[in-house]
């Protein structure tokens, strides 16, 4: 054996007689527990991306996101999949920041009424209740828009925070409420049942948008700012991969969607165009986010958005 040879032989040794990387466990929240947007992260563990980036995810969910933001401030998750006008919470100085745009347009949110209200388009909604997760979230904001944009006002559609979809269709089923915000696969199903009607797809409503948003603490900026830069290359690379892979998507999602394959197969179609596969934030929903924080009495001005985000985590960004 050539010397050459030799010293190639004995490095690929040494090579494998180093210990594994060690992942960061990286402990991410998010604001529901089936829709589609905050199972889709599954598809990245069970295919192995995030594994490959050196992140380990520990997942936990919160019933609407005034939960997952109090989460992320009393330091209990480190990583976020939020929605964008909970952005608003860093203007009132909350210790995070958004470091991702992760999808665009509502595409998968709608609001469905029960079926035996005489409500059949959005014109019919003025004076209606609507349930929603919590106040000044994204669902919140949403149902009081759609008011605006009718010329009722933000108070046209009347709105009821009541936390998680369970208490929501509890809700719904007595009566309490007259319709409700929700993901498409839970409206598609209780129209299937015969208990409510969709009547708005908020795609349809706001075009320029950021419904999602990964947030960081400041901490964890702080302590392993290399751990947020790869958990948000294995967020990306496995929007890339979902895109790309529609039927093992699919199969990784039904049972954490608690849906069949069939009604998951209808989601993806409808709700795979919103997500981003860079991170970075468009101008134009920005303007968008900033007024909707005026308009839900969030903040009294709008704020100066460019002090709210960062795009230095990105797969493409600068540290």
């Amino acid at each position: 054996m050539t010397v050459s040879k030799c010293l190639a032989a004995a490095a690929i040794g040494v090579l494998a007689a180093l210990p594994a990387r060690a992942e960061d466990t990286i402990r991410l929240g998010n604001s529901s527990t089936n829709a589609f947007p905050f199972v889709l992260p599954q598809v990245g563990i069970e295919k192995g991306i995030f594994a490959k980036h050196g992140i380990k995810l520990e997942v936990s969910s919160f019933a609407g996101g005034g939960r997952l933001i109090q989460a992320l401030i009393g330091n209990s998750v480190d990583l976020a999949l939020g929605s964008g006008p909970e952005m608003a919470s860093i203007a009132k100085g909350a210790p995070l920041q958004a470091v991702a745009a992760y999808a665009g347009p509502p595409l998968y949110l709608v609001m469905i009424v029960r079926t035996e209200l005489p409500i059949k388009t959005v014109k019919d909604l003025k004076g209606a209740t609507i349930g929603v997760s919590t106040a000044g979230s994204l669902t919140d904001w949403l149902a009081r828009e759609t008011s605006r944009r009718q010329g009722w006002g933000p108070d046209g559609i009347h709105t009821k925070p009541l936390g998680a979809v369970p208490t929501l269709i509890s809700a719904l089923r007595t009566k309490q409420i007259d319709g409700m915000v929700t993901g498409n696969n839970t409206g598609w199903d209780l129209e299937a049942m015969g208990v409510a009607r969709l009547v708005v797809n908020f795609g349809e409503v706001v075009q320029d948008f950021i419904i999602h948003v990964v947030y960081a603490t400041n901490e964890i900026q702080q302590k392993n700012p290399d751990a947020v830069k790869r958990f948000l290359a294995g967020l990306f690379e496995t929007v890339k991969y979902a895109r790309a892979n529609k039927a093992e998507t699919v199969r990784i999602m039904a049972p954490g969607m608690g849906n069949p394959p069939e009604m998951v197969a209808r989601v993806y179609d409808a709700t795979m165009p919103m997500f981003s596969e860079t991170g970075k934030f468009d101008p134009k929903a920005l303007k968008v986010l900033a007024k909707s924080y005026v308009d839900m009495e969030l903040v009294p001005t709008e704020p100066e958005m460019s002090k709210l985000y960062t795009e230095k985590f990105l797969p493409n960004g600068q540290m």
